[in-house]
Parts: structure tokens; sequence; C-alpha cells
């Protein structure tokens, strides 16, 4: 039995190295007052943004290298939320990940 403290500690550290390899990071920037770019750090297979005072999401293009865009005619509303689907995970929403009032050019990151 002495040795169960041992495996109790690599138990431990083994799943906060399991989890902490599944973390999809994000890291928003926004470009003008009508567009934001998306950069993820997982395996992301979809993503969409809800402005303040909208009723549905609004889809983001996917571009290469883990790039989403979104482009708007209007300036943006803040704050906006986040949904994304990860690949084998379902989805995550991050809600007001861009504050309400955000400056342009400025950048917004959160680990999931």
């Amino acid at each position: 039995m002495a040795s169960s403290p041992y495996l109790l500690v690599a138990a431990t550290l083994v799943a906060h190295l399991v989890v902490a390899s599944c973390a999809t990071e994000l890291t928003f920037t926004v470009s003008s007052s009508t567009s934001l770019t998306l950069v993820t750090k997982g395996a992301v297979s979809e993503v969409e943004i809800k402005e303040q005072g909208a009723n549905e999401w609004t889809s983001l293009k996917e571009s290469p290298a883990n790039t989403w865009t979104f482009d708007s005619k209007a300036t943006l509303k803040g704050p906006i939320s986040v949904r994304f689907l990860v690949k084998n995970g379902g989805y995550r929403v991050i809600d007001n990940i861009i504050p309400a009032e955000y400056d342009v050019g400025s950048v917004y990151r959160s680990s999931v």
C-alpha cells in the first residue's frame, strides 16, 4: 500500500495533462468596426457568433490555417458571444467574449 499515494499523484497528473491537451484556444481580433477574425488552436469544425440583441447565431467563414472570418455591412454590436463545434466534442459557448465597448484592433483570447 506504500505505492498508493504515488499512484494517486500519477493519475492526477495524467488527468490534468489530458484535460489540458483537449483545450481549444480562441483568439479574436476585431479588424474593423464591421469585421473580425478568429484563429483557433484545436479541432473546430463550425463557428458562429451572436451580437447583442440578435435572436440567431451567424456563421463565420472558414479560411486556411484554422482562421474564421466575419464581415458585416453594419457596425458590430457588442457584447459578442461565440458558439463553436469541437470535432468529437460537441458545442461550446463563450458568452460575451468581446465586450460591448471593444476597440478596433483589440485582441480577445479564451481557452475552453
